[in-house]
């Protein structure tokens, strides 16, 4: 299982923090069991905002490269080649556009 990044770990307790405060000054329970609930709920809701706020993005092995629209497969043999709308003006520029990969440079990343 891979480590929670910074962002993930920052964004899980602000919204830990922030969450029971809001619901204990909402709420304005005093006992016990509804300051336990209200806890547990925001451990959950920490937990869902770390997993799901700063996850890494993957894409896929099979996904269509960035701007193929809808017919990505209708060229020759499904392979269509993908070239840039705009060719950038200076050599700095060009120097920071990658070039594009075909599926067979691709491999698998195992983690």
């Amino acid at each position: 299982m891979p480590r929670p990044t910074a962002a993930q770990v920052l964004y899980g307790s602000a919204a830990v923090v922030a969450s029971t405060i809001a619901m204990l000054l909402l709420s304005q329970t005093r006992t016990g069991l509804g300051v336990a609930v209200i806890t547990t709920a925001a451990l959950a809701l920490g937990l869902l905002v770390a997993l799901t706020a700063a996850a890494p993005r993957r894409r896929g092995r099979h996904a269509a490269p960035a701007g193929a629209g809808a017919d990505a497969g209708s060229g020759a043999g499904g392979v269509t080649e993908v070239t840039p709308a705009a060719a950038p003006s200076d050599t700095a520029a060009a120097a920071r556009v990658p070039e594009p990969r075909t599926a067979a440079a691709e491999q698998p990343v195992h983690h």
